[in-house]
């Protein structure tokens, strides 16, 4: 098993955007696995529903999903590795672990998006992110 790198236990926000095409690669895979571990969970529930189902379709249904299920999982450890917390596979949420002027908080990232340009409280969630212009410039460099 592969012990975590935590390159960092908390970024600057240069550092997070410098991960970034790496997150972005892992959290596209994860993304994608999990549309697709969705439709096979329905494709074996559906399967083991008929009355008279195959015991090896409903055999294999249920393998591709936990296939996908350990795949997905291995993505998430990769991340965890990294030091980032994936936080939802609807949105594709991640947070970095920051500090700025003794504060914990959380630069915060979806899927899609250019660009690590929002932050929270480590408290806080997606609903609370805000700008990083709402720091002062000198307080996003690192410590």
């Amino acid at each position: 098993m592969r012990q975590p790198s935590h390159m960092t236990d908390r970024f600057s926000l240069e550092t997070a955007n410098n991960m970034l095409p790496l997150v972005r690669r892992i959290v596209g895979d994860i993304l994608e696995q999990y549309r697709e571990w969705q439709q096979a969970v329905h494709a074996f529930e559906a399967a083991a529903a008929l009355p008279d189902s195959d015991a090896a379709v409903v055999s294999e249904a249920q393998r591709k999903a936990q296939l996908l299920a350990r795949e997905i999982q291995g993505f998430l450890s990769e991340l965890g590795d990294l030091g980032v917390e994936f936080k939802g596979f609807e949105l594709g949420l991640v947070d970095f672990p920051g500090e700025v002027d003794g504060r914990l908080i959380h630069w915060c990232w979806q899927y899609g998006e250019g660009g690590v340009r929002h932050w929270h409280d480590r408290d806080a969630g997606f609903a609370s992110r805000q700008p990083v212009e709402t720091l002062t410039s000198h307080t996003t460099h690192s410590r």
